[in-house]
């Protein structure tokens, strides 16, 4: 599975995965309890792959970012947002992004992204695997006749 099939809805917790589309709703299914529900065309849904995390450069989308927490943690959950301090949270963060833009990137955008990798790494892991690049077409030259 790819990032864009991942969903955030506001108001909602958690994570979800894009099941069907209707007219004017979407079903989606929470990757925790597995339940399906569905997200009308009010509620604020964000896919995954148009988020990005302000940097102090420019922005950093998200999957690079997912994949920068992934490599530091070796494919395991990271530490718990729930647990951690505000101080503990920023220094994390930090390591992983270290050009994160202090200002526009609130504590709150720290946890929630902490917590959807942590969902990530244990129902979908695959989204962390980068797809083999298509291979190009073999250029060999051709025969030239003797003579």
């Amino acid at each position: 599975m790819e990032l864009k099939d991942f969903v955030a809805i506001s108001g909602k917790p958690g994570l979800f995965k894009l099941v069907s589309q209707g007219k004017n709703l979407v079903i989606v299914e929470n990757l925790e309890t597995g339940q399906r529900l569905p997200a009308h065309a009010a509620s604020r849904i964000s896919s995954l792959e148009e988020i990005a995390v302000f940097t102090d450069t420019e922005d950093k989308p998200l999957q690079e970012v997912l994949i920068s927490l992934y490599g530091k943690e070796q494919g395991k959950p990271c530490l718990d947002p729930k647990k951690a301090t505000p101080n503990e949270l920023r220094d994390y963060f930090a390591s992983v992004l270290p050009n994160y833009d202090r200002i526009k990137v609130y504590l709150s955008d720290i946890v929630k992204l902490l917590t959807w990798y942590n969902i990530l790494v244990t129902t979908n892991p695959s989204v962390f695997t980068e797809p083999a690049p298509e291979e190009a077409p073999s250029q060999e030259e051709p025969v030239k006749p003797e003579g």
